[in-house]
């Protein structure tokens, strides 16, 4: 299932996961699902630096790989800020990684 807000995200909450513009909360789903998601979100709004949850193990490779084909930057990757799953923040090419 997939969730889209918008928004900043910089409470301290987050765990150290960098500002972003969208959540796509893909746990529950499995490969390809959190790739195709992500796709369509930046398909969009190209622009947009999203934050993907996602408890398929898979995508630890999938999204990095999908980076790097895409022209995407892959900002941050660890534990999802509340524990469940994991959490990759990617944004355009155009955006410094820290």
């Amino acid at each position: 299932m997939s969730e889209t807000t918008g928004g900043d995200r910089t409470d301290p909450d987050t765990g150290g996961v960098p500002s972003h513009d969208q959540l796509l909360d893909e746990r529950g789903s499995v490969c390809p699902m959190p790739v195709i998601a992500l796709a369509k979100a930046l398909k969009i709004s190209p622009a947009s630096t999203v934050l993907l949850l996602t408890d398929d193990p898979a995508a630890t490779s999938d999204i990095p790989a999908w980076c790097g084909l895409q022209s995407r930057v892959l900002l941050w990757s660890g534990p999802a800020p509340d524990g469940r799953g994991d959490g990759f923040v990617i944004a355009p090419r155009e955006v410094d990684s820290p």
